[in-house]
């Protein structure tokens, strides 16, 4: 039995490829990678407090996010 995973999964985006990244309220909560992302070469998922700032930045991979209304 073969077990697919996000890996083959052409619809996500390969995670920590860039290193910013524009999210809208749409997006939260944030979380680093994002949920279009694939998960197999990530690092653990991490949830970001953007709401009172604007800015936050991923601990893990240092990827930053700025939230755009």
């Amino acid at each position: 039995m073969v077990h697919a995973t996000d890996a083959d999964n052409s619809r996500l985006a390969d995670a920590s490829t860039a290193s910013r990244y524009e999210v809208t309220r749409a997006d939260l909560p944030l979380s680093c990678p994002m949920p279009d992302m694939k998960l197999w070469n990530a690092h653990p998922r991490v949830y970001l407090p953007i709401e009172k700032t604007g800015h936050a930045k991923c601990p893990y991979c240092g990827a930053e996010f700025k939230l755009i209304d």
